[in-house]
């Protein structure tokens, strides 16, 4: 087969009419340092560009969500964690309510104010009318 000599014409033309050096493009850069055409030739096809654009866009959305649900999982562990500290402050506390409202500790509290505990029930007083 003969080869394509009408784009290397065009190739030429072009570079002889930009002024000032090729300029440098991301899509030059890609073609540059991928090595590109020796891949898919002298240009890339058109027709593969929407289904790549789209695997992207998935993966994309897929490595998003990932990250937000590794978030949401340690969100959740540190909740957890917190309410775990609280119950046992919570029954910290409580022990120590128990502990302190027996008559026998109230009365060892109360006894530096000079008030004692007494000794006899009291006594029901009843009022004729």
């Amino acid at each position: 087969m003969s080869e394509n000599s009408f784009k290397k014409k065009l190739k030429k033309e072009n570079a002889s009419k930009k002024s000032g050096g090729p300029r440098k493009t991301i899509f030059t850069w890609i073609e540059e340092k991928l090595n590109v055409t020796g891949l898919l030739g002298e240009g890339v096809p058109v027709q593969l560009v929407p289904p790549v654009g789209f695997v992207v866009l998935l993966a994309l959305i897929y490595i998003w969500s990932n990250h937000h649900a590794e978030n949401m999982v340690r969100k959740i562990e540190k909740a957890q964690q917190e309410v775990e500290d609280l119950r046992a402050d919570v029954t910290t506390l409580e022990a120590e309510y128990m502990l302190s409202s027996m008559q026998s500790e109230v009365a060892k509290r109360v006894s530096a104010q000079e008030i004692e505990e007494l000794n006899q029930p009291p006594i029901k007083i009843e009022v004729d009318k």
